[in-house]
């Protein structure tokens, strides 16, 4: 059996006056209501880098052409783990 999820509310406090004006007006401008308007500002701040999956898939894709058919020891990808390399 699938579980909807249902949607969370949350209360922002100590709203500058500033930024609700704004909010309020890009409301507004695009016939939304503040709740809406929060949420697409904070989708478009918070989703704005994520690569798709098809984005993903062509840099790992480049990745593998890159190194053709060179292979790396356990020990050299555990290094590379300890020194942060991607």
């Amino acid at each position: 059996m699938e579980s909807k999820r249902m949607p969370t509310t949350i209360t922002l406090k100590n709203v500058p006056d500033d930024l609700h004006h704004r909010l309020k007006e890009a409301a507004a401008s695009h016939r939304r209501s503040i709740n809406n308007e929060a949420i697409v500002c904070l989708e478009t701040v918070l989703f704005a880098n994520q690569p798709t999956a098809e984005e993903r898939l062509q840099r790992i894709q480049k990745l593998r052409r890159e190194l053709g058919d060179q292979r790396f020891r356990a020990e050299d990808i555990d290094t590379f783990k300890r020194e942060g390399r991607p």
